[in-house]
């Protein structure tokens, strides 16, 4: 045994330059990791709001049955459809006769609504639109189309839930929220409620009765029907007429729907309706023209029609001549002023017009005095929610695109895996498959080794074990806790004469292994981690395919040793499903990307040809790799040539290693980008092997989070048991790749039993880990080699068989 100090080549910099380059990359990671998060809420955010409008919108049918009615007033459940609460006192307002007040309900939807508004367009005639928040917000066009044409429009809460079953504060969101939603989309709120499910007024219970008096306090009148025409049943279109004609030419609010379902027979029915209740004398009219029709009924414009109470201030939801109180707004409103004067109903301190607002054109239609023109903070809101929601109706069809493109990558990638990994054992390990002749003249092994001393002394006592003849140069780079003391102690104590322990000042891994082929004594060199144990024949078996001539690098089979942890029994997963069975798949491509840093082989004057062990990337073995390709070599894998390394223990660690690993993918790639264009081995690299390292390693994983959140949305908002074994399917073709890995490698099927664990938590941190080097690529960071920390718990391979 020899010792040699031998000063860094290359590239020195000196250790107050590393200590600066380590501070500033350490300085710039954390905005990195940030950002990464910061993306991820940003696309759970859109995911959630998405989910949140497409709530299913169901039939008109109450929720709630069987209450009683004791604490609603007479007068109520026996008046007219518009109920107000003056004063604080409920009082309703019913339709005049030979007057339709013609309402629809849970718009608006893209494909009836506008149908509607174009017949009522055609037979000038108005309509009072009852409208979902959701709704709105998802089509807001619609809605300003349907306010600039004359329509009223109302409130039918955001998400079209059964308020009688809601706290006052889910109460008061869904108000504001839907408030927002018409102030983005039409720069205007309104004073006119209806409840989703509710019908007449003599429905009304005792568990409803609180919303509507609490929403009446605010300033909202309620609207119920007279005639429901009952089109969401879909009886035929002459039933929809026959049901939606009042009695006796009495007047009526008719309720239609432009939206929740199909609504073919309703665009059917309404032009024929029309047409019928003109031609029976009737005139046609919005909430709010039929509350100022009963208004100017009454002498000098100050009384209520329709109700007991006299001397009552008509300022409410739907007057348009009269002096208002200027700015005031019902609670529940976000914000908004008043347009113009007017005489309405409503309490005598909530709904009021500001006078000389600049919303005139509203206030010289009568037909929309319950509109109030949005200002200030609740225009701006609304303007920022409808912006919100455009993204999100933009970004999750864009993502199940996404989602579609890599399901169907992973699928892919799992049949070429399958297909390809039992070809290639197949032909592998067929009796009489050989390489050449039996390569048995003696090898180098390089043992690039930087504060080593938990490991390096199992290192050494599996290469003594070895069955083919080596020389071990073990390179101290730098190494300051004496694992070149350590190294040269147990050569001395196993009897290993073929050790040379060569120390340099701290340069780098790429340094420290372009050193030891600098010091080889043989043509094939083996170069594998400080922290790893060889099987006996493993060097033996590794050397085997040099007896190819065209063969200038071999990968060898790495494998956890220390996987009888939860971390690490999750990355031997890893490693026998996919990175060997990759590896099998590229073989038989002739377009291996990696030879591992644990194990692998290189014909010394390869190395050399392609200018050794570069800097360039934090990936030194898949930048050589590469390099090897390009240069024309063939690089194999060589599945008999087992080594076990010692994983990362802790999640801080693994996430270093692989970050590492990730960005310095990412480094090689672009660094050898023009084989994409060059002609011959590089060329055929370039458009083989760099497309599938992309699609596979970087897209597709990238992405991949898809298949999760897409599962957990479907769990929220769709169907839960259909997503659910949907996902155990993925799991179940997932595990018997994984299973088919392990039959190969002959592994113990035991530790499939974390593969479920691993899918929920382990694939979500590689998820991140690869987006964060993404990030960290775009925004040109640079990183330096990073030191895991050991604890040499991986020993002689008869220790970790099993």
């Amino acid at each position: 045994m020899t010792t040699t100090t031998t000063p860094s080549r290359g590239r020195r910099r000196a250790p107050t330059r590393m200590k600066r380059a380590a501070d500033k990359a350490a300085a710039l990671q954390k905005p990195r990791v940030i950002l990464a998060l910061l993306l991820l809420l940003a696309l759970t955010s859109v995911m959630l709001l998405d989910g949140y409008l497409r709530a299913e919108v169901g039939g008109d049918q109450r929720v709630r049955t069987g209450a009683g009615a004791g604490e609603v007033p007479d007068k109520v459940l026996d008046g007219g459809p518009i109920l107000t609460f003056q004063g604080g006192q409920a009082k309703t307002v019913s339709v005049p006769d030979k007057t339709i007040a013609l309402t629809f309900d849970d718009g608006p939807n893209p494909t009836w609504t506008p149908k509607v508004l174009k017949i009522l367009e055609e037979y000038d005639v108005p309509g009072t639109f009852f409208v979902v928040g959701s709704m709105v917000s998802r089509y807001p066009g619609i809605v300003k189309t349907m306010v600039e044409q004359g329509n009223e429009v109302g409130i039918h809460t955001f998400t079209h839930v059964d308020l009688s079953y809601q706290s006052d504060a889910r109460v008061d969101r869904e108000m504001q929220q839907t408030q927002l939603a018409l102030a983005g989309a039409a720069g205007i709120t309104t004073t006119l409620f209806r409840a989703p499910y509710s019908s007449e007024t003599d429905a009304i219970d005792n568990y409803s009765w609180p919303v509507y008096k609490e929403l009446g306090a605010d300033g909202y009148t309620s609207v119920f029907v007279d005639t429901d025409s009952d089109d969401w049943k879909k009886p035929g279109v002459s039933k929809i007429i026959k049901w939606a004609t009042p009695d006796d030419d009495e007047g009526a609010s008719v309720l239609f729907h432009d939206a929740g379902g199909e609504r073919s027979q309703t665009i059917k029915a309404l032009p024929t309706y029309i047409k019928k209740m003109k031609a029976k004398g009737y005139t046609f009219t919005t909430i709010s023209g039929v509350l100022e029709d009963q208004s100017t009924g009454q002498n000098a414009g100050t009384q209520n029609a329709g109700t007991q109470d006299t001397g009552t201030q008509n300022a409410g939801a739907a007057g348009a001549s009269g002096q208002r109180s200027a700015g005031q707004q019902p609670g529940g409103v976000p914000g908004g002023e008043g347009t113009g004067t007017g005489t309405g109903y409503g309490n005598g301190n909530g709904i009021g017009n500001a006078e000389g607002g600049s919303g005139a054109e509203t206030a010289r239609n009568p037909l929309q005095a319950a509109h109030r023109e949005a200002t200030g903070l609740t225009l701006y809101e609304g303007k920022a929610l409808i912006g919100a929601v455009a993204l999100a109706e933009w970004t999750v069809p864009a993502l199940s695109v996404g989602l579609m493109v890599v399901g169907v990558a992973v699928m892919g990638r799992f049949g070429m895996m399958l297909i390809l990994a039992r070809r290639h054992y197949r032909l592998r390990n067929k009796r009489r498959f050989s390489w050449g002749p039996t390569i048995t003249r003696p090898v180098s092994v390089i043992v690039p080794a930087y504060n080593e001393k938990e490991c390096i002394a199992n290192t050494l006592q599996s290469l003594a074990q070895s069955t083919h003849p080596i020389e071990i140069i073990v390179v101290d780079d730098g190494s300051t806790d004496g694992t070149s003391e350590i190294a040269r102690d147990a050569a001395a104590s196993l009897g290993m004469r073929n050790v040379r322990v060569v120390r340099q000042e701290n340069a780098g891994k790429p340094a420290a292994l372009n050193n030891g082929v600098r010091n080889a004594s043989y043509d094939i060199v083996i170069m594998m981690d400080g922290d790893t144990v060889f099987e006996p024949d493993a060097v033996h078996q590794l050397v085997q395919p040099f007896a190819d001539p065209k063969v200038g690098a071999v990968a060898g089979n790495a494998k956890v040793g220390n996987r009888n942890t939860v971390i690490g029994a999750w990355q031997h997963i890893e490693y026998v499903m996919g990175f060997n069975l990759d590896r099998r798949m590229y073989d038989l491509l002739r377009c291996m990307p990696t030879i591992p840093g644990a194990i692998g082989a290189f014909r010394r004057d390869a190395v050399l040809e392609v200018g050794g062990m570069s800097e360039d990337t934090l990936a030194e073995d898949t930048d050589i790799t590469i390099a090897m390709h390009r240069a024309g070599w063939q690089v194999v894998y060589q599945e008999h040539a087992k080594a076990w390394t010692e994983a990362p223990g802790s999640l801080k660690q693994l996430w270093s290693q692989r970050y590492r690993w990730s960005y310095g993918t990412m480094q090689a790639l672009w660094k050898h980008r023009k084989s994409l264009t060059d002609k011959g081995p590089s060329g055929r690299f370039g458009r083989v092997g760099m497309p599938l390292v992309v699609l596979f390693q970087i897209v597709t994983p990238v992405f991949a989070p898809l298949i999760d959140v897409f599962t957990v949305y479907s769990m929220i908002f769709v169907d839960f048991q259909a997503a659910l074994l949907a996902w155990f399917a993925v799991l179940g073709i997932q595990l018997a790749c994984a299973a088919y890995a392990f039959r190969l490698d002959r592994e113990k099927y035991r530790y499939l039993l974390m593969m479920p664990l691993q899918q929920l938590a382990y694939r979500q941190m590689m998820y991140l880990v690869l987006i964060h080097s993404c990030i960290t690529a775009l925004t040109g960071g640079r990183l330096r080699w990073q030191k895991l920390k050991r604890t040499g718990e991986v020993g002689t391979p008869a220790g970790v068989s099993g």
